[in-house]
């Protein structure tokens, strides 16, 4: 146990991301180059980095900073106008856009699953976890891992008599907000009590960790934890993940098939806003999100750098999809996308 909790806790090391910068890319002589900043959601961080190198690449004279410091936080750099555009994994409300004179324009970059993920020697992924389970889990009603609903639901398991560890984000975050929207969706309970957003106060004083990639690494030090981040991550470090039972009665497994399944019963609207906190369909996945990029609607202060960013979004919308699936997202289907381009056309430069 200690040697496998030493290699996840040095594998999640390398995606503690502060600034995401493209690799090393000269750029050509005799040109200036244009730097664009953005901060906001770690949820997607894995993607936008490797967008932002493969970007580079080809266009050596722009450089894409993102500062992934949690939706909360991205959020308040974006509305203060302190970055170049913002990301968040909560699509912002109409009140928040209406204080920005520049205007707002949200872009859907990309979709992906909020998994659960824990830490019980000898129970690999795929434990199955009925919703009213994980909801009392969280809600610190359920607090051994061999309570008899677990075990009801896992028949063929031993579960070992071991306390239930919560980890969750300290801080503002676009995954949690996601999270708890589900579990305020299908439970009264917690919709009257700790109720959705992107802070929440725990019940039964859950452990803290700063970022998707602080909660899987508490996760995978502490025995007996649960928590919660982006299926991305978990698949990438090998992390157990549940089988989550979804609106339908059935247990289903994240992955791209049943994330993408997921979209398919959440239409995206023309506001390019859509939240699915239960969604419908037999193998649909319960806990899913799109995640936006926040961009203004007027640069014309700074007309290069709203040129160079609507090019390198225009890019991720159309070439830098195809990177998604690898990584643990959901690609966008080919009509949100090209809504997301022609929501493009409305910036001013």
């Amino acid at each position: 146990m200690i040697g496998r909790h030493f290699i996840s806790f040095v594998v999640l090391a390398l995606f503690v991301v502060g600034c995401t910068q493209p690799q090393d890319v000269e750029p050509l002589p005799g040109k200036d180059v244009t730097v664009v900043r953005g901060a906001g959601a770690t949820f997607p961080n894995p993607l936008y980095g490797k967008w932002i190198d493969e970007y580079a690449v080809d266009h050596p004279n722009v450089r894409i900073e993102y500062e992934s410091i949690g939706s909360g936080e991205g959020t308040k750099l974006f509305l203060n106008q302190l970055v170049d555009f913002g990301a968040s994994d909560a699509a912002l409300t109409d009140e928040q856009m209406e204080g920005i004179d520049r205007g707002v324009q949200l872009v859907p970059a990309t979709a992906g699953c909020v998994t659960i993920v824990y830490n019980v020697d000898g129970v690999p992924s795929g434990l199955k976890l009925p919703r009213e389970v994980y909801t009392d889990i969280f809600l610190d009603k359920i607090r051994w891992w061999n309570d008899p609903k677990i075990q009801d639901a896992n028949p063929d398991l031993e579960l070992p008599r071991l306390p239930i560890a919560v980890v969750a984000r300290q801080d503002g975050s676009g995954t949690t907000f996601a999270f708890t929207k589900h579990l305020a969706t299908i439970s009264d309970e917690w919709a009257k009590g700790p109720g959705a957003g992107k802070e929440i106060d725990w019940p039964g004083g859950a452990m803290l960790a700063a970022g998707n990639a602080g909660v899987a690494t508490r996760v995978s030090r502490v025995p007996g934890g649960i928590g919660y981040v982006e299926f991305g991550l978990a698949d990438r470090i090998g992390i157990a993940i549940a089988s989550l039972e979804n609106k339908a009665g059935n247990f289903v497994t994240p992955s791209g098939a049943t994330g993408m399944e997921t979209l398919k019963n959440a239409p995206l609207p023309e506001n390019l806003r859509a939240f699915f906190p239960d969604p419908e369909g037999e193998t649909s996945y319960p806990i899913a999100t799109y995640t936006w990029l926040l961009l203004y609607k007027d640069y014309s202060e700074s007309p290069e750098v709203g040129k160079e960013l609507k090019a390198f979004v225009n890019w991720c919308l159309t070439d830098g999809q195809r990177f998604s699936e690898d990584l643990g997202y959901i690609r966008l289907a080919p009509e949100i996308a090209e809504k997301a381009v022609t929501a493009l056309e409305s910036i001013k430069l």
